[in-house]
């Protein structure tokens, strides 16, 4: 399951700290961020699945996979619950 994951990429020139910021899929499986920070113009990948979390790279630990290959929607939400990105993909039916 570590060949599943949704990158999110800092456009900013600041450091952002994604303490309490969630990512949920369309089924409401929900992954909340601990105190992590990520850099300006920096990318982290989170994994659905087990592993240790790094700089880059961060793991939600689940045994099942999240996202749909046919059609899902990724929404990032900040710690006031305001989306911050969302991306789709596919249709659904």
């Amino acid at each position: 399951m570590n060949n599943e994951w949704v990158e999110i990429t800092n456009t900013t020139r600041d450091v952002i700290n994604l303490r309490d910021w969630t990512l949920r899929d369309a089924d409401g499986n929900c992954y909340r961020f601990h105190n992590i920070r990520i850099g300006s113009r920096a990318t982290i990948r989170i994994h659905t699945g087990n592993g240790r979390d790094t700089r880059t790279d961060l793991f939600q630990d689940r045994r099942d996979y999240v996202w749909d290959n046919r059609s899902d929607t990724a929404t990032l939400r900040d710690d006031r619950g305001r989306v911050v990105d969302t991306e789709s993909w596919g249709r659904r039916r």
